[in-house]
């Protein structure tokens, strides 16, 4: 199964393209979709859109897994970041590409074995998945790349799959 990965954000949008059989991953490709600050922010929203939906037709995923927000401190950046994620949305939509979204929390359990992780220990841990010598640049790649991998440990579960079955039955 080829995953995306997608890490959203307005000043860069990270990716990370996996594919994972029986367990094993391989990081495939990745990398940031990135916008200019200080340009007309509904053009940085163009851009992502644009890149993204050209990401989408390339890389052929099967699945796309995206990051839910999380809004802390800076209530501005959060509501940038969520009509970001919302062009991406739309672009995954358009392509009729299955969606994942994970927490942040959900991402840490499933690639750590631990909700509250540290940021260097999901990238440690990714890095070891994936038997990769450095973890790749920018962060918000190597976020995308652990959100991916997320889905790859979580689909693939016991519960996952019962879930998935409840629903195909409409219950």
């Amino acid at each position: 199964m080829r995953i995306l990965g997608i890490d959203p954000g307005y000043g860069i949008t990270g990716f990370g393209l996996i594919e994972a059989q029986a367990g094993r991953y391989q990081l495939l490709s990745c990398g940031a979709i990135t916008t200019p600050p200080n340009t007309e922010f509904s053009w940085r929203l163009e851009v992502i859109y644009n890149d993204m939906t050209q990401l989408l037709q390339t890389a052929k995923p099967d699945v796309v897994a995206i990051e839910e927000l999380f809004f802390g401190q800076n209530v501005t950046t959060g509501i940038n970041v969520a009509q970001s994620r919302g062009v991406i949305l739309l672009s995954i939509r358009q392509a009729g590409l299955p969606l994942a979204e994970y927490k942040p929390m959900q991402v840490k359990q499933a690639v750590v074995g631990y909700g509250s992780a540290t940021k260097h220990q999901v990238q440690d841990m990714t890095r070891r998945l994936l038997g990769l010598q450095c973890m790749p640049k920018p962060d918000d790649a190597a976020d995308a790349i652990a959100i991916a991998l997320c889905h790859a440990r979580s689909s693939t579960s016991l519960l996952a799959k019962a879930a998935a079955q409840c629903r195909s039955r409409g219950i």
